[in-house]
């Protein structure tokens, strides 16, 4: 049986393997992708969290399990759901969604 999981939540992530400059090891990602495509495919669209990087206007800064934290709207990635791990907590689209459109435009 297969877990709901919806736009805006954070789950652990492995996102190892990695090349080059992608962001590597397991660590918190947002679920930007819509609730459409993440009921009817295996993979589900994730923006990974940092602490640290470099402040940029596609890096929303929010507070997250009250810790400063950056979404890195800039490593959008398409993820199998197998790498998710468990769910920590959710994030406002708020926060985030008008800058992901705007990226986008």
């Amino acid at each position: 049986m297969s877990r709901v999981i919806s736009r805006g939540e954070v789950y652990w992530v492995n996102l190892d393997p990695t090349m080059g400059s992608e962001i590597q090891k397991t660590r918190p990602a947002l679920v930007v992708s819509p609730e459409d495509l993440n009921a009817a495919l295996p993979r589900v669209i994730i923006a990974p969290l940092t602490s640290a990087g470099q402040p940029m206007g596609c890096r929303p800064e929010v507070v997250f399990q009250n810790k400063g934290a950056r979404i890195l709207l800039d490593q959008l990635r398409c993820v199998d759901k197998v790498r998710l791990g468990k769910k920590m907590g959710q994030i406002d689209e708020a926060a985030w969604h008008d800058i992901l459109l705007e990226m986008l435009a």
